[in-house]
């Protein structure tokens, strides 16, 4: 993993989840890493995607997310930047995509979010990826989103032995 395998010395305090448009995958990472940790803790969560369009958050994401206990509907997506990456001890990357993108425009190798909670060089595919007609498939679509969702929820504690 290479430079954010622990660039704070021990204990990470931030960890930045990155993502296309802030809206899906790295959102679901953020508030399942942040339940995990629960409201008393030093480490700061936090999500951006690469391209981050005004958009809010699809009603499959938030009926999903609302099913787990969290509610994103206040959520603002953020634009990944410099800033962000430099202010991050672990940026983790949702898709191959973004791991290029964090390299070439901030110089900094990330790991896919697959790599540091399961150790599989994998990434987690975007819904338009998988299922290009999407729109006119919406239960197919709808439930890949889910699956995207319980999938990320499921295995976002493998974080917390390098968070705490």
């Amino acid at each position: 993993m290479g430079k954010d395998e622990d660039r704070s010395g021990g204990k990470l305090q931030s960890v930045l989840f990155v993502c296309t448009g802030n809206v899906f995958r790295s959102v679901t990472a953020e508030y399942a890493l942040k339940v995990r940790l629960g409201a008393v803790t030093s480490c700061s969560v936090s999500s951006a995607g690469i391209d981050a369009k005004p958009q809010s958050v699809h009603d499959w994401v938030l009926t999903r997310l609302r099913e787990k206990g969290v509610d994103p509907a206040t959520h603002v997506q953020r634009q990944l930047t410099k800033e962000l990456v430099e202010a991050a001890d672990l940026v983790i990357a949702m898709g191959r995509d973004h791991q290029v993108f964090v390299r070439e425009h901030f110089g900094r190798d990330v790991p896919l979010f697959n790599q540091v909670c399961l150790g599989h060089d994998q990434p987690i595919l975007d819904l338009h990826e998988v299922i290009p007609d999407w729109e006119t498939d919406t239960e197919r679509a709808r439930a890949y989103v889910w699956s995207v969702i319980d999938v990320i929820w499921a295995t976002a504690p493998a974080l917390l032995s390098r968070l705490r």
